[in-house]
């Protein structure tokens, strides 16, 4: 058996497809709204793929970034193999300081709560500040993040729990998968030591991964003033990628934006 460790989660790109799903119909709800923009399209904290290749999937141009370049490897597989590649862009980039010279987009998509990685007030600022330069002056920008609730944060805080079984495809083995959170509430940093351990169907071990996470969570009227301190005019809020209204009870907050 062999026992790993690593920096971060997306140092392990089959681990990270394996346990991470995405979010119930969220990969539709970005892909009809490339749609509606016509391309090309610009997708931040591309990971492994999953959305982009959706995306590139109808037909349409899309660049996915990424400052991982172990998750943008698996990325161009994916896109290889269901033979969408020209539509595809993969580049190692970070969302705070990338420049795309003379490239503006309809559409710039942040899925997957990929913008709680950055986690500090001036580099969300920078962030934004930069999808502004690279969007049409009708673009719009589309994001999520998850919803703090601070008593399930106070019930997480210092504490072990079990997120679920996974399947690894085209075997019979299992991925166990247990999150340590710490929760710093002055920087609002949830800093979390993610366990993957992988069994055989007979229950033998056999592989053990420790990986390092760091989320900044932010509430939804702050992230409000910080649309607007940049340049933004929010235009939709959902509380499902069904477009179901948002809400005091709504676990995620997506958001729509244009240029104010």
């Amino acid at each position: 058996m062999n026992s790993l460790n690593a920096n971060t989660s997306y140092d392990w790109p089959n681990y990270y497809d394996w346990t991470s799903n995405g979010l119930d119909h969220d990969t539709t709800y970005y892909t009809e709204l490339a749609k509606v923009s016509g391309g090309p399209v610009l997708e931040l904290g591309c990971g492994t793929g999953r959305v982009t290749v959706a995306i590139a999937r109808e037909g349409l141009p899309i660049t996915g970034l990424d400052n991982s370049i172990e998750m943008l490897h698996r990325a161009e597989q994916k896109a290889q193999s269901l033979g969408v590649s020209s539509h595809v862009q993969f580049m190692e980039k970070d969302m705070q300081d990338f420049e795309l010279p003379d490239s503006r987009f309809p559409l710039v998509i942040i899925p997957y709560r990929s913008f709680m990685h950055v986690t500090h007030v001036e580099g969300q600022i920078k962030t934004l500040e930069n999808i502004y330069r690279h969007l049409t002056d009708d673009g719009v920008l589309a994001f999520n993040v998850f919803v703090p609730f601070m008593d399930q944060f106070v019930g997480m805080d210092g504490k072990k729990q079990f997120r679920g079984t996974f399947p690894v495809p085209g075997t019979e083995d299992e991925i166990e998968l247990y999150d340590f959170t710490e929760i710093e509430p002055f920087y609002q940093l949830a800093q979390i030591t993610r366990y993957m351990e992988r069994f055989d169907q007979s229950g033998k071990s056999l592989e053990r991964i420790r990986t390092m996470l760091e989320i900044r969570y932010s509430f939804p009227t702050e992230l409000f003033h910080l649309l607007k301190s940049c340049g933004f005019q929010v235009v939709q809020t959902y509380g499902t990628f069904y477009r179901s209204p948002f809400s005091h009870q709504s676990e995620e907050l997506i958001i729509e934006a244009r240029k104010a």
